[in-house]
């Protein structure tokens, strides 16, 4: 099932703007991604869900023209946090805490190490670290919809700058990382729709140590 659902899904280029993502499609995907393992789980990122067609065709225009953005019914924009902090990591600990009866010595002393290497180190660094695991979600946001049989296109080619101060993520702290516009092909306007899927075989991909 999960093999078919990857083979059905592709980078959809033409979406078709009649067709909207139901509620419950898309709170699945949001779901998945949610549930994505990060490191450490500190979650180091947020998703924010633009359908307003004004700011989408901002966004747009901050992302070369990309139709999928204004075509699809959503788009999830991946932000990561620009920098780890002492609140922030605090933060994690209380929720865990919470969630598990309470904070032991063994968890507190667990994020007091992670803090003692991550607040040193640059705030570059620490955002890379962060949009990795970002990224990590996105994949997952990926493959959700391909169980949803929603069709999703990701995309690396914008200008951060400009949708970090589109949507004000700078104030917030967030640094947008990946783009997902989410909604349904248009099969007779995608040139890409009947394709076959390319990828490397698998003894090129794969080495294995027995």
């Amino acid at each position: 099932m999960l093999i078919e659902k990857l083979h059905w899904r592709y980078a959809t280029k033409k979406m078709d703007p009649n067709r909207a993502v139901p509620d419950a499609a898309l709170e699945r995907i949001l779901e998945a991604a949610r549930l994505a393992p990060t490191s450490s789980g500190l979650q180091p990122f947020e998703i924010v869900v633009v359908t307003n067609p004004e700011i989408r065709a901002q966004l747009r225009a901050a992302a070369f023209d990309q139709a999928q953005i204004t075509d699809g019914s959503h788009l999830l924009v991946f932000a990561a946090w620009d920098n780890y902090t002492e609140e922030r990591i605090d933060a994690v600990v209380e929720q865990t805490g919470a969630e598990r009866g309470g904070v032991s010595d063994a968890l507190t002393g667990y994020y007091e190490r992670l803090k003692a290497m991550y607040l040193p180190r640059p705030a570059e660094e620490n955002f890379n670290h962060a949009a990795r695991q970002a990224y990590i979600a996105f994949s997952q946001a990926i493959t959700a919809a391909a169980f949803e049989a929603v069709d999703a296109t990701p995309m690396e080619g914008f200008d951060a700058d400009k949708v970090d101060e589109i949507l004000g993520l700078r104030a917030r702290g967030l640094r947008s990382v990946t783009l997902l516009p989410l909604g349904y092909r248009d099969t007779s306007g995608d040139w890409l729709v009947d394709m076959k899927k390319v990828r490397r075989p698998m003894d090129d991909l794969v080495t294995r140590v027995a």
